[in-house]
């Protein structure tokens, strides 16, 4: 291995060490005990050092938030593999999301709520782009008349405000699978009442 490979390889872990350690501070005392100070503390290098990672601390949300995504993703594309049908489909995207930022609410708030750098709409990050794809796609035999991206929108807008209510206590716990249903017999049942 040579000493320039060696340095980006040193590199790259000191720049994941960052996101990870940002990340499990976020999920351990919340989004405002990260701050560069204290990232530069726990991981023991120096400010200068985080700087030349990351411009600060939006960057590196942004960079817990895209990594988030990649794993809703993967999250999305698993459980929906495993329906059968388009109602069955759906129905396993929606509790796929709703779970994953039950489990995950850091990442999910770094994702969907806090303030970052990341590009939404036509000009995201590829890995935006395919999260917003397995939502897409589960909603697509179910668009109708409608048009295919404001519908799979309104689809992750409505999945984005229960996960939201939720994990922030302004929904009755004992309706979550009333909730699922009545979500999923209007989403199966809009496109096709003109």
């Amino acid at each position: 291995m040579t000493t320039q490979n060696r340095k980006e390889r040193e590199r790259a872990e000191r720049h994941q060490r960052i996101i990870d350690t940002a990340r499990e501070l976020a999920e351990t005392s919340g989004w405002e005990a990260v701050t560069v100070r204290r990232l530069a503390e726990k991981i023991e290098y120096s400010q200068p050092v985080l700087y030349s990672h990351f411009a600060g601390k939006a960057a590196i949300v942004s960079a817990v938030a895209e990594e988030g995504i990649v794993d809703l993703t993967a999250h999305l594309r698993k459980r929906r593999a495993r329906a059968k049908t388009p109602v069955e489909a759906l129905e396993a995207m929606v509790r796929g999301y709703l779970d994953f930022a039950t489990e995950n609410p850091a990442r999910y708030d770094a994702m969907f709520v806090l303030n970052t750098e990341l590009t939404f709409g036509n000009d995201a990050p590829q890995a935006l782009k395919d999260a917003f794809g397995e939502i897409q796609s589960a909603y697509a035999p179910f668009a109708g008349e409608f048009d295919l991206q404001a519908g799979t929108e309104v689809l992750w807008s409505t999945m984005h405000g229960i996960a939201t209510l939720d994990r922030s206590g302004r929904l009755v716990d004992d309706l979550r699978e009333e909730r699922i249903r009545v979500l999923l017999g209007q989403w199966t049942q809009q496109g096709t009442n003109g």
